[in-house]
């Protein structure tokens, strides 16, 4: 397995003139085949900037969902859409659950597999499929039909488990849960852990958890530290966290890694609500601290959270030096001397830049297993 691999997190700038049509189609201006072929003419091009980034696994940059919700409860049976047109296409429809929704079957379909299809048919890269997770869907559902939420919840997460086995039959190997909301609501970490291993079971793919502050508008929903996963999250039957760094400072990779997290770690290295474009030997020091507390083998590097509300260029831009500053310190890795085992203190957060990595950050820990056999 290649050495601090580098993703994104899912999402990519929707450019003006998508925004202009997604929003005609929503009012009822433009047909549905009119729609297909903006979607189509956007991911290929976001899949061609990641292409010439470097990015080692790309994604469709969820350019067919106008939000981070609808496209998936829309695709629910039995979700309730009394208005399906909207005045501004990134707007949430208001969305309820009346009866209790039918159990997933072998004839069930979100046509998720089919976005995957087109786009893994479309680079010689392995894809990150991403999807919204149950805990937050839920959210934004009201609930006429369970007696509480954890009825809902498991519900949500029956459907997407569906879809998970059909995604890895047609091809998926890496998928990923996103929920956004659970920052929000820490309180609920257990109920959303229990969902997230309902999507999981039986699903042999590299697994992914996302989890954020929130990214409405580039703009955080909720502050605080990771610490609120756990002890839940150790629970959870996934691969990686894909958690946020860069906007909010490395302090928290101590406690991910002193509460016993024992995978693998997307390490977020660009802030996505700035427009400031991080240097490579910025991103190089952030990768150089972590090492200091996990071993370069279970680091992927990513941005903090989806590029949807940052410009094209400045994307691009940003992608390219999180390549170049992976590369930095993947080089540093090679052949380095050995030196005695021992793990510096982490620095604060308010600084950048990290001295050289060390042999000691790559050895100093006890082997564990993959977590690619899952």
């Amino acid at each position: 397995m290649a050495v601090l691999r580098t993703s994104v997190v899912g999402s990519y700038p929707v450019p003006d003139w998508m925004e202009r049509l997604k929003t005609e189609y929503c009012r009822g201006r433009m047909s549905r085949a009119q729609l297909l072929d903006v979607h189509e003419t956007a991911i290929k091009a976001a899949l061609r900037d990641q292409e010439l980034a470097g990015i080692d696994i790309v994604s469709d940059g969820e350019l067919r969902r106008d939000n981070d919700l609808d496209y998936l409860l829309a695709r629910i049976s039995g979700m309730e859409i009394p208005r399906t047109t909207k005045d501004f296409y990134f707007d949430y429809y208001d969305v309820r659950v009346g009866a209790p929704l039918p159990a997933p079957s072998a004839s069930t379909s979100l046509g998720l597999a089919d976005d995957f299809v087109f786009t893994s048919e479309r680079t010689d890269r392995p894809v990150k499929f991403s999807f919204t997770g149950p805990f937050s869907l839920a959210r934004h559902v009201r609930n006429d039909a369970y007696p509480d939420r954890r009825g809902l919840v498991l519900a949500i997460a029956r459907q997407l488990g569906a879809e998970a086995h059909t995604l890895v039959a047609r091809g998926a190997t890496h998928l990923q849960i996103d929920e956004p909301f659970l920052a929000g609501y820490p309180d609920e970490v257990g109920l959303a852990v229990e969902a997230i291993n309902v999507v999981t079971a039986g699903v042999s793919a590299e697994w992914g958890l996302h989890v954020c502050y929130g990214n409405r508008y580039a703009r955080p929903s909720w502050e605080g530290h990771y610490d609120f996963l756990f002890p839940a999250v150790l629970e959870a039957s996934v691969d990686h966290l894909v958690l946020e760094f860069a906007r909010k400072g490395l302090d928290d990779l101590p406690i991910v890694a002193e509460q016993g997290w024992d995978r693998g770690v997307g390490l977020g290295v660009i802030d996505v609500k700035s427009r400031r474009v991080e240097s490579p030997e910025q991103v190089a020091g952030r990768i150089r601290r972590a090492l200091e507390l996990f071993p370069a083998e279970r680091l992927m590097v990513n941005p903090d959270c989806g590029l949807r509300h940052l410009p094209g260029p400045i994307a691009r831009a940003k992608l390219h030096a999180m390549v170049a500053g992976a590369r930095l310190v993947r080089e540093e890795l090679v052949g380095l001397p050995a030196a005695p085992a021992g793990l510096r203190p982490v620095p604060e957060s308010g600084t950048d830049h990290g001295p050289p990595v060390t042999a000691a950050a790559v050895t100093s820990e006890k082997p564990r297993p993959s977590t690619e056999e899952t």
